[in-house]
């Protein structure tokens, strides 16, 4: 498949490129681009089915896990294990870029259910919604996840 039609969605804010689903990795992993605005990032939050894991490809952000801030780079790596909150953010002026893996696949059809299919990956994120909000809020917990107030990380 041709990087130019991969699936795209405005996730919160954010484009998430699907480089490979678990229809790809026979349900074993699951990677995508994050193409994160300056500010923007997840709130947190914690994954109780998939461990993630973050290469930074350009810009600044930082990371809060299990309460441990974290400021990485280009060419910086970090874990973020199952049932550990974690959030980040872009703290840099510019917009950054993140190859995320989660093992074992799925999360691809959460990110898919809350966003806004794009119709390229050259085209800006849409701001949040009340509406796509209250989409995460609602399935969250049928994807193992849990949302957490902002100080929990």
């Amino acid at each position: 498949m041709s990087i130019d039609t991969l699936p795209v969605y405005s996730v919160v804010g954010d484009r998430y490129t699907f480089l490979l689903t678990g229809k790809d990795t026979g349900g074993d992993y699951a990677v995508f681009e994050f193409y994160v605005p300056p500010g923007n990032g997840p709130a947190p939050h914690v994954h109780t089915r998939e461990d993630e894991s973050f290469q930074i490809i350009d810009g600044d952000f930082e990371f809060t896990v299990d309460g441990q801030v974290v400021r990485l780079g280009a060419g910086e790596f970090l874990l973020a294990r199952r049932n550990i909150p974690h959030s980040f953010k872009n703290i840099g002026a510019r917009p950054g870029r993140i190859v995320a893996t989660v093992k074992p696949a799925g999360l691809e059809e959460f990110f898919a259910e809350v966003g806004v299919k794009l119709v390229s990956r050259t085209d800006e994120p849409i701001p949040p919604t009340p509406d796509e909000i209250a989409r995460l809020v609602r399935v969250t917990h049928k994807y193992g996840l849990t949302m957490l107030p902002p100080a929990a990380t």
